[in-house]
This record gives structure tokens, C-alpha cells and sequence, in this order.
């Protein structure tokens, strides 16, 4: 029996007894039977209780929860302790106030209360971060030194989409300990997740199933922190849309491999950290006129090209290369082309 129900049932109990009660009271007023009135109305209670309590008890109860479900524990503290501030202002001002003439000794103090705590609320939640980075710092505390790891660790949060973790590169990232803060996985991105690992597609499966293992594999070896999160965003579909949402509020950056999630993102002012622009910026740097060892793995497209692949991944085309499948080859650089699937390398045979 759900918490709705049984406030309907209690809905229906009361405003069928006040039904009754403006039934007999009508009733004595018109001089009418107050029998038949006291059923109507009665009735009518019931109609009302049972299909509106919902309406002004659990429903608005519920809306607030998940309001305040989509707020950080941060503003939360820092509203609060803004609330706290503003009505001990108010407070000292309110003997003063008080003592003026009606009906300003009356108003003013009112007023006040709800000015200085709305400033309050709003002063500190918009500086926040510099609150809690003072507090941070208080005597008795760890010194800044000490203390630095741990402040940029809480005070970032990352959210990672489907797209990244099923790529699994970020497992190995996060080892390195190049990325600083908390990996926050929201609640819908893992519903995503596990839809994919249990589609009909066996390739499909295969890819949820192994974003499965990643996300168990940064709970269990890495240092960075993984925290499952339920906030969620309200009346929107796509969970792209819902990261660029959560991200904007939440003041926190998206990593991502997704393409499109990427210039989305960056339009409404959302930081990005692509995982595939981190691969191609950490790959070598070659010049023209460097040597390389490389097996020519396949032909190439124009006529005696073959092509071999460095340990980093990139393409290496090499002329008159075709002749020399299966089998290392020392090559010079003649130009490199940087396009938006990666690095290329142009190169031609080591002279003897």
C-alpha cells in the first residue's frame, strides 16, 4: 500500500466529516431535510478528498525532495548557513524597528526578517567555493601543504557519460592519477549502460558488458573516487541533454569521447575533457627528415603505398612500401597531417 493511498483515505475520511458537517449546518440555514444534505455533501467530500489530497500533501512533498535532490551538499550547507546568518542580522535589527510608529513597528520587522534572509541565502551560495575554501583552512586544520590533495579531490567533481566508459581508456587514465577530483556517474547513465548490456545485439551486449567491468574496475583499482549519483534532471528524454543540464548545474565538467556530446556541450558553455583529444596531444611529434622503425601491416591506397602502425596507434604511410608487407622497415618522415580521426605520418624508405 503506497504513502499516496493512504492519504487519500485519510483525505477522504475528513472531508467527508466536514461534508457532513456543512450538510447539517446548510441544512438548519435553508430549513431543508438534513439528512439528504448531510449525504450530498458528504459525498461530495469524499469525491474530494479521495482525488485531491494528493495534490497539496505527498505530490509537493515529493516535488521537493527532488528539487533539492538536484542541489550539491555544498549549496545545501551554504544556503543554509546564509539563512542562519541573515536572520541573526534581522534579529538585531527587529528591537529598533519594532519601536517605530504603527504600522511600520509592525511591518518593518517582518520585512526584515525575510529580506536579510533571502541575502543571506543568496551572498553565500554564490560564494560558496571561497566560503569553503576558507574553511578548509581554519586553525587546527592540516596545513595547506598537507591538506591540497584532499581540497582538489572534494572540491571537483567530473561526470563521465556512456560513451567514455565504454571505451575503457579512462581505467588506465584515472591509474595514472592525471585526473583530480570525483568521477560522478549519474543514476540515468548507468540505466543506459545496462540497457545496452542487456540488448538483443550481441555486439551491443558485449559493449554494455565491458563498460560493466570498466566501472567495476575504477570502483576497486583506482584512486580516484566513483560515486554513483541519483540526481536527475526533470522532463527532459536524452541522456546527452540531461549532462550538459547536470554539468551546468552542478558547475563541473563532462568527460567524454562522444563527438557530437562534445560541441553540444561546448556551445552552452560547458567545459569538455574528450578523451580522444588527450590521446592525439600525449602521441609523439615527428619532424620531417626523422627516422622510424615500422612493420608494413597492409597496402595502402595508391600504388605501391603500405601502411604500418606505431605503438601509439598512428598511421604510418609508407611509398613503395607494398613490396614489403610483413616486415620491418626503417623509414624517413616526409610529412605529418593532423585530421580529426588522428595523426597521420607520411614516409618513404631509409635510403642504404
Amino acid at each position: 500500500m503506497s504513502i499516496e493511498f493512504i492519504f487519500r483515505l485519510i483525505g477522504m475520511l475528513v472531508f467527508a466529516a466536514l461534508g457532513v458537517y456543512i450538510g447539517v449546518a446548510w441544512a438548519q440555514a435553508v430549513e431543508g431535510p438534513a439528512d439528504f444534505y448531510a449525504v450530498l455533501i458528504g459525498l461530495v467530500g469524499v469525491l474530494f478528498g479521495l482525488i485531491l489530497t494528493p495534490y497539496f500533501t505527498v505530490r509537493p512533498i515529493r516535488a521537493l525532495r527532488k528539487s533539492l535532490g538536484r542541489i550539491s551538499a555544498q549549496s545545501l550547507a551554504s544556503g543554509l548557513l546564509g539563512l542562519i546568518v541573515g536572520l541573526i542580522f534581522a534579529a538585531l535589527l527587529t528591537f529598533p524597528l519594532s519601536l517605530l510608529p504603527s504600522p511600520f513597528g509592525q511591518l518593518l520587522p517582518f520585512l526584515g526578517v525575510i529580506l536579510f534572509g533571502y541575502f543571506g541565502v543568496s551572498v553565500f551560495v554564490m560564494r560558496q567555493h571561497d566560503l569553503f575554501t576558507i574553511l578548509r583552512y581554519i586553525p587546527g586544520r592540516a596545513a595547506p601543504e598537507e591538506d591540497a590533495q584532499t581540497t582538489a579531490n572534494s572540491s571537483r567533481s567530473i561526470l563521465l557519460d556512456t560513451s567514455v566508459i565504454i571505451d575503457g581508456r579512462i581505467a588506465d587514465i584515472a591509474q595514472t592519477g592525471f585526473l583530480a577530483g570525483t568521477l560522478l556517474i549519474p543514476r540515468f547513465v548507468l540505466n543506459e549502460l545496462q540497457y545496452i548490456a542487456d540488448s538483443s545485439d550481441s555486439l551491443r551486449r558485449q559493449r554494455g558488458r565491458r563498460g560493466m567491468e570498466v566501472l567495476s574496475q575504477l570502483q576497486k583499482e583506482t584512486t580516484v573516487p566513483v560515486r554513483i549519483t541519483d540526481i536527475d534532471v526533470e522532463g527532459v528524454r536524452e541522456v546527452d541533454d540531461k549532462l550538459v543540464i547536470l554539468a551546468r548545474q552542478l558547475r563541473c565538467p563532462i568527460l567524454t569521447n562522444d563527438y557530437n556530446l562534445n560541441r553540444i556541450a561546448e556551445l552552452q558553455g560547458v567545459s569538455v575533457l574528450n578523451v580522444n583529444e588527450l590521446a592525439n596531444a600525449v602521441k609523439l611529434v615527428f619532424l620531417p627528415g626523422e627516422t622510424l622503425q615500422v612493420s608494413i601491416i597492409q597496402e595502402g591506397k595508391e600504388a605501391n603505398q603500405g601502411v604500418g602502425y606505431l605503438d601509439d596507434g598512428t598511421m604510418v604511410v609508407v611509398e613503395d612500401g607494398r613490396g614489403s608487407l610483413n616486415q620491418d622497415m626503417a623509414v624517413v618522415v616526409t610529412k605529418v597531417l593532423q585530421t580529426a580521426a588522428g595523426r597521420m605520418v607520411f614516409a618513404r624508405r631509409e635510403r642504404e
